[in-house]
């Protein structure tokens, strides 16, 4: 049995369909690797993205919107 768990399996034959997806995602891969990155803000305010929790905080107070 250990034998069998060793031995390479046959390579998957994939239908013309699978191809075209596994092309397309590599294609939107690489086209995510080529974006560029977005400017240096200048003047903003320090510490985590305050969109991301769903609230701002502006001397030390919390404001919810």
């Amino acid at each position: 049995m250990a034998e069998e768990a060793d031995s390479p399996s046959p390579p998957r034959v994939l239908s013309p369909a699978a191809q075209r997806a596994l092309a397309e995602a590599e294609a939107r891969r690489k086209a995510a690797r080529r974006k560029p990155a977005p400017p240096k803000e200048i003047g903003g305010r320090g510490g985590e993205e305050p969109v991301r929790y769903g609230d701002w905080e502006v001397k030390g107070i919390a404001t919810d919107f």
